[in-house]
């Protein structure tokens, strides 16, 4: 059955939202078309063996259910049964909502719980209430969805055409769950471009996607892998946290013969239902700039306690942007490079590329990511390629294992101006990714050559060190009554008692108010000679009250005689990692602030070096191409014709 006949059959089973139209919203049809497809499927799966597991549900009925399921599992030579006497065919025009439920509670405990949630009993109803629930059932009982006449494969393609459908109908909220096909399409293309060797006939692998939605990376991936091999086996894993997108999922793999264990609902950061595992491959497009802070305590509980033996040893992002501990999540299940190593394909918004500066989470993370040698290429998209958001995004695919000629290295791929425009938007998706940039992209990835959409750079180039600049502390002093009045405005003197406070303040206003000291320690002198004896911190009050910046005063010391740093002329400055940092200040710094220096105490906490190490990756920097502004005899020309309509035009007014 050829591609085109698959969206035929889809079309079929998506015309019975004719019988909806009214009753229905739109975003409700793939509720209950999407239930009722995978029912009729397994309905026709099932039918060869429907006899032998009614024998054997009547002879097993007083065994416990777990051995009863056993028993009913090996008599439907399926992973799936159904122990009913009932099909879609036989079901009673007068009561069809008792015995559709009854028949669907009469699945084994996966396919049962897969209409569970997608509340399939309250569309029943509402069907029901509306007089339609017979008219869908006698749809689909017609229809004919036998493996003889429709694969597993063929199965999963019309599944996917409807969920597509599906997605498309409800787009306001479909790209929280559901990312554009080819954008799945490049995505996967790029992460199993090149892997014959582990992609062959009769080979094992496994497929992971953390955030699975609706189950597309699944999907394309074994599609993908079929195609290419010829036919292996592939086992494909994912975890969800919506529950109807899980059914989804779980009910596409169902259709297409996978083991659907694997497949599991709940949150990926809070609770890895997964936890243990190493995959192959692994694909995800987890939700742009969401915040999790819902799952906070269990991701820092996680990152405190168990540090790199955890999922998030390199640091924790910001809590308003979790994609980054999405990434840190897939990389800690990826297999030992002596064991073949893994691949990942994960699709970014732009912050997680720059965002923090050297020793924040994210930095800390991008420094781990690369240091350790596993980032091989970041594609940039084009815009307006998701159904709820136009933003810039980003696939990144990394390996543990990577080819020789890639070590040490990252290559950058500017895919932003291979973009086609969409004939009808849905929601922000106005723009796709044609077949022929798809090839395109994959070819300038996989050549690994640079070129105009293609740079390539070494690791340490997006790393560098943040040194601290200081600068000395230079005041001037004063008694004028302007200053005496702050005295009232700092902390120690208003604890003082009054009298005190007052004598204090009195002793201050001997001093000449003219005089301007130009050195901390002349001043301080003075202050005793007026016969002020304090404590530091009220002589420290005193001379914050009483002081002002001047660049012409002497240089603040301290204690031990070195200057004191002003801490509103400090300064940071970063050096690109494996440059000296003196040799840098002193190029970049000296020449500008003679008097400035290196503070040296700050450095960096894995090598103990000066200066705090940092990773970004400055993406669009790197293809920014800069285009001169027009002469000015051309702007000016322009003014000139507008100037000159509008003078019309008033003219025109007054006439």
């Amino acid at each position: 059955m050829n591609t085109e006949s698959h969206s035929r059959q889809a079309a079929f089973i998506w015309s019975v939202a004719d019988l909806l139209r009214g009753d229905f919203k739109q975003s409700q049809y793939g509720r209950i078309i999407l239930p009722f497809t995978l029912l009729r499927r397994l309905e026709c799966v099932l039918v060869p063996t429907k006899q032998e597991v009614v024998d054997a549900a009547h002879q097993h009925r007083d065994k416990p259910d777990a051995v009863r399921e056993q028993l009913l599992l090996r008599a439907a030579k399926q992973p799936f049964f159904n122990a009913s006497k009932l099909t879609l065919g036989t079901l009673s025009s007068t009561q069809t909502a008792n015995d559709l439920m009854s028949y669907v509670q009469s699945f084994s405990q996966d396919a049962r719980e897969i209409f569970e949630h997608f509340e399939f009993e309250n569309f029943v109803q509402q069907l029901s209430a509306n007089d339609l629930l017979y008219k869908v059932v006698e749809a689909f009982a017609k229809t004919d969805l036998s493996p003889e006449s429709l694969s597993n494969f063929g199965m999963g393609l019309v599944f996917e055409e409807l969920i597509r459908k599906f997605a498309e109908s409800s787009n306001e909220t479909a790209g929280e769950h559901f990312t554009p096909r080819d954008i799945v399409h490049l995505t996967t293309s790029l992460v199993l471009t090149n892997q014959d060797a582990r992609l062959k006939s009769g080979g094992i692998v496994t497929v992971y996607d953390p955030t699975a939605g609706t189950g597309g990376f699944l999907s394309e991936s074994d599609e993908y892998m079929q195609q290419v091999s010829g036919g292996m086996s592939v086992s494909l894993h994912g975890q969800e946290l919506n529950p109807e997108s899980y059914a989804i999922c779980k009910a596409d793999m169902l259709v297409k013969g996978q083991e659907v264990k694997q497949i599991k609902l709940g949150n990926t950061l809070a609770n890895d239902q997964l936890a243990g595992e190493h995959f192959d491959f692994m694909l995800s497009n987890p939700p742009f700039g969401v915040a999790w802070k819902k799952v906070q305590k269990q991701v820092t509980d996680e990152h405190k306690q168990k540090g790199f033996n955890g999922r998030f040893g390199p640091g924790l992002p910001r809590v308003s942007d979790g994609s980054l501990l999405f990434l840190m999540h897939l990389v800690s299940k990826m297999r030992p490079t002596q064991q073949g190593g893994s691949r990942i394909g994960i699709i970014l918004n732009g912050s997680p590329l720059f965002t923090g500066g050297a020793g924040s989470g994210e930095s800390e993370i991008r420094r781990y990511l690369l240091q350790h040698d596993m980032v091989e290429a970041i594609v940039g998209l084009p815009t307006d390629m998701f159904y709820n958001t136009g933003i810039a995004t980003y696939v990144w695919v990394l390996s543990n294992a990577k080819p020789a000629e890639r070590r040490g290295k990252v290559q950058l791929i500017n895919a932003t101006g291979r973009a086609s425009k969409m004939r009808k938007s849905l929601g922000s998706k106005r723009q796709y990714v044609a077949d022929e940039d798809i090839e395109a992209i994959v070819r300038l990835y996989g050549q690994n050559l640079e070129g105009e959409e293609s740079k390539i750079f070494p690791v340490d180039a997006f790393g560098y060190r943040r040194i601290t600049v200081e600068r000395p502390l230079r005041l001037n002093f004063q008694a004028s009554p302007e200053r005496l009045a702050k005295l009232d405005e700092e902390k120690p003197i208003q604890k003082l008692p009054k009298p005190e406070r007052e004598a204090l303040k009195a002793a201050c206003a001997t001093l000449d108010p003219e005089q301007i000291h130009v050195n901390r320690d002349a001043f301080t002198k003075a202050l005793k000679a007026a016969g002020l004896k304090i404590g530091a911190p009220v002589q420290k009050a005193i001379l914050n009250a009483l002081s002002e910046r001047d660049p012409e005063a002497d240089i603040c010391l301290d204690s031990k005689g070195n200057p004191e740093p002003d801490s509103s002329l400090r300064d940071n400055e970063n050096v690109p990692l494996g440059e000296s940092v003196f040799d840098y200040f002193k190029r970049e710094v000296q020449p500008h602030v003679p008097d400035a220096w290196i503070d040296e105490e700050k450095r960096d906490e894995q090598d103990g070096r000066i200066g705090i190490v940092g990773f970004e990756i400055p993406f669009n920097r790197h293809f920014y191409q800069f285009t001169p502004p027009r002469p000015l005899e051309e702007i000016d020309a322009d003014l000139k014709a507008c100037t000159d309509r509008i003078k019309q035009m008033i003219e025109g007014m007054s006439a």
